[in-house]
């Protein structure tokens, strides 16, 4: 990042009293700077297209809009904006949505505003801090590899030799999904907490970068792949 550039942030919350208290905590931070606040997803939209902000801080329960659609209709606007998406409680259901709608990070409202800080530097950096808690969330991680495999079959219907995951990430997923931990897994298979980490990363960064599936990864990404129980898309 560029030493001059400061990083424009948007604050989306019904809440005025939330959004005045995040403001406090940025304003004395020479690096950020908040250009907006709105307060439902219509407000938000038009926010972000008239400053362009780096990171949205975006509530996912308001009024109206939710705050998964407001950050699929962000992305689709704005590829590279970076979307936190803030939550009273975490919620598998939530994770899910927020990765497929590409959300860089996903966090409870009680975090320390330290930490806050931390996450909007990250991810106008580019990083995608939310693959961190899928480490943690086993049922995130099975969805996840289901809709790897599902890509997989896919691809495979259309006669090509691309997989998206490779053996060991989908062994490593599948561990996950069962609900084993990091250092479980990294007994079971014989490597270190870090690898397993790395691992899991390098497969969800699958969502984000894949040359030769970019345009199906992209879709699934902002929920233009159905889930399950919903109609498969048709044609190419």
């Amino acid at each position: 990042m560029h030493p001059l550039h400061r990083v424009q942030i948007l604050i989306v919350d019904d809440h005025p009293l939330f959004r005045r208290g995040i403001r406090w905590s940025l304003e004395s931070e020479s690096d950020l700077v908040v250009g907006g606040e709105a307060s439902d997803g219509h407000e938000a939209i038009a926010m972000a297209d008239r400053i362009s902000p780096d990171v949205v801080l975006l509530d996912i329960n308001m009024p109206g809009m939710s705050g998964i659609e407001v950050a699929r209709l962000l992305k689709r606007r704005h590829p590279r904006l970076g979307i936190v998406i803030l939550t009273m409680h975490e919620d598998d259901e939530q994770l899910f949505n927020a990765i497929r709608v590409g959300a860089a990070a996903y966090c409870t409202k009680d975090v320390d505003p330290s930490h806050i800080i931390g996450i909007i530097r990250r991810v106008a950096r580019g990083e995608y801090l939310i693959n961190e808690n899928v480490l943690s969330h086993p049922f995130v991680a099975s969805r996840v590899l289901d809709q790897f495999r599902e890509l997989a079959r896919m691809d495979q219907e259309s006669d090509s030799v691309f997989s998206p995951l490779t053996p060991r990430e989908v062994e490593i997923l599948d561990c996950v999904a069962r609900g084993n931990s990091n250092k479980e897994i990294a007994v079971f298979l014989g490597i270190s907490d870090q690898t397993v980490k790395n691992h899991i990363t390098s497969i969800l960064r699958k969502l984000q970068v894949n040359d030769r599936t970019q345009a199906v990864i992209y879709a699934l990404r902002h929920g233009w792949i159905k889930l399950e129980g919903e109609e498969p898309p048709q044609g190419k």
